[in-house]
This record gives structure tokens, sequence and C-alpha cells, in this order.
């Protein structure tokens, strides 16, 4: 893969904005926007770039010199990255097929980890060193905490790349320290030919699910999970809560919440006669489904989706959780759903 290719079309703007301001960076930098738009690719390349020995004319490592080397293959002295443990460190990968719980939570183990990683000397003679952190508000209030001490006395030379889907869920005392960068999300054109040189079929209605996201647009088109979670769903009071427990439980807690609030969203907008804004594929189950459910217990199952959402970090047994909910989703319907 090139180097060009490491960040998307919708983001040159920022990177060519970036790379102007590089020997004047801030300490901190805070990369939002929704997940899926490739924020984590986008803060990876920042990285390679400014810790590369002779970066191109135009910012972007050079692949060759050995502190590119070192990055590929993880292992570059001067950078480190502080993820969920056991969690996928790509923001656009598809959901494991496995049936565990990911962990969601970036601990204070790990930020006090990186303390020791930031008083050491840099490898080079720049003195440049990196820590990015994703996603962000995966910090818990004791590893937040801690994060914040080295935000506020930063070591010489280090800069901070903490990358957030949902910024608002961060210590404000945090997100004071940083400087924001809002990633763009790309126009329905430019998505769309994205997708396409991605080989996806359907790509307008895969992109309508993923709320305008191409990356999850495209790792939705290749999630067997999700299209039997969605399968499931469209069954009413046909659906096995057990399997749709265990399966959403493998999204982890987050993603099954938003699997299900946007399921929610959409029947509820063919209740009331209006077209589906996600499930495009799944219109005809959903009008269907509005005809017998009862509106007074769909209203209450999505409070509830929305507390879950809201607790989806804490350490609970989610699984149990998810049955529950899914118990009540089945109930929605009348006897006549079954199949």
């Amino acid at each position: 893969m090139s180097q060009e290719s490491m960040i998307f079309p919708w983001q040159h703007a920022v990177w060519a904005g970036l790379i102007a301001q590089k020997k004047t960076l801030p300490h901190a930098m805070l990369l939002r926007g929704p997940a899926g738009i490739g924020k984590l690719q986008f803060a990876q390349a920042l990285s390679k770039a400014l810790l590369c020995q002779q970066p191109k004319a135009d910012g972007h490592a050079c692949g060759v010199c050995a502190s590119c080397g070192w990055f590929a293959q993880g292992s570059h002295p001067d950078f480190r990255l502080l993820a969920p443990e056991q969690d996928q460190t790509d923001e656009d990968a598809p959901a494991p097929a496995k049936t565990t719980a990911k962990k969601t939570q970036i601990s204070v183990a790990q930020v006090r980890e990186l303390g020791g990683f930031l008083e050491l000397s840099s490898h080079h003679n720049d003195g440049v060193r990196i820590a990015l952190i994703c996603p962000a508000e995966g910090l818990n209030v004791a590893s937040a905490n801690a994060l914040l001490k080295m935000l506020e006395e930063p070591p010489p030379g280090v800069i901070f790349l903490l990358v957030a889907h949902q910024p608002q869920r961060l210590l404000p005392t945090i997100t004071s320290r940083c400087r924001k960068v809002d990633m763009p999300v790309p126009d329905m054109q430019g998505a769309l030919a994205w997708l396409s040189e991605q080989g996806v079929e359907q790509a307008e209605l895969r992109l309508a699910y993923a709320g305008g996201s191409p990356m999850a647009a495209r790792d939705q088109a290749e999630s067997k999970p999700l299209e039997l979670i969605l399968g499931q769903l469209a069954r009413g009071a046909g659906a096995d809560a057990h399997s749709l427990a265990t399966m959403l439980n493998a999204l982890g807690m987050a993603e099954a919440m938003r699997v299900l609030q946007k399921w929610l969203y959409d029947l509820l907008a063919c209740r009331f006669a209006v077209q589906a804004r996600y499930h495009l594929l799944h219109n005809a189950a959903l009008q269907a489904l509005a005809k017998s459910v009862d509106l007074a217990q769909m209203l209450e199952l999505q409070r509830k989706l929305d507390d879950a959402y809201r607790s989806a970090t804490h350490p609970l047994n989610n699984e149990l959780q998810l049955e529950s909910l899914m118990l009540q989703y089945v109930q929605l319907f009348s006897v006549k759903t079954r199949t």
C-alpha cells in the first residue's frame, strides 16, 4: 500500500493543513468525528510521517527509512498506541466471529505504562515521540485522570493524538487541553465512488445503514454476524432472543446498542408510515412488523436501550442484559408474527 493510500480522498485538506503546521503542532490533538470515516488510519499515517527521517514533499512518510520500517513492523521505539485491551486497533474492522465480549476500556495500568514510555529519551535527535489513543472515550475515570496529568505537564517533544468517535464522553478537562480537529465525512458522491472501488455491492443501501460512513458500509457488507442479527430482528415475535443476545454480545455492548437503536428507529418510522432511514434492505420486513408492534412497549424498550448505551463501558454482565432486552423485543409483537 502506498503512503498516499493510507489516508482517504476526503482527508486531503485536513492533512495539508496539519503538515503545513508541522513545526508548530500542539502537544495534543483531538481527532473527532463519527466512526467509520478513517480517523485512526489518518492518525497512524500522521504519526508515521512525523517520525519519518526523510518525508516526501507532500508530508507523507517515505516508507523506506529505518523509522518507517520500525513503524510498519509495530516496533517503533518512539510510538505507542493505546487501545482497549483485547480490542481491535482498527476502527473500521468488521466485528469478530467470537462470542466473548470485547473490552471497551483503556485501563489505568495502560496509561501508567505510557507514562514510563514518556520518561524515556527519544530514539532520534529531533526528540519527537507520539502517543496515539483510540478510542479516547475508552478511557475510564481513573485512566482519564492519569492521562490528564500528562496533558497538563507534557514532556518535551511528545505529541498526543486522541481519536474520538464520541468526544462528548471525554472529560472536559481533557478536551480543553487538546486542539480539536474535526475530521471530514465524505459526501455521498465521494463515499459511493470509494465503495465502488472496494467492490461493494448495493453501495447506496449499505451507506444508508452506515449513516454515511464508507468504511463502516464496506465492513457491514462483509459482516455475516450483522446480517444474521438483522435477519433475526426481522422475525419479530419469532426471533430467538438467546441467539440474538449471543450475537450482539460479540459486537461489544456499544455497537450492539447502536444496531438495536437503528432498528427501533426505523421500526418507529414505519409505524408512522415513514420510509426507513437505515435498513432499506429490510424495509418490507419493517413495514410488516410495524403493523403489529405495541407502540408503548417499543418506546419503553427504546428508553432502556438508551440507558444501556450510556452504561456500555461499565463492567456488567452484558449477555444477560442483552438477553433481557431481546426477550422484551420479541414481546413487542402480536402472536400473528410468530413463525
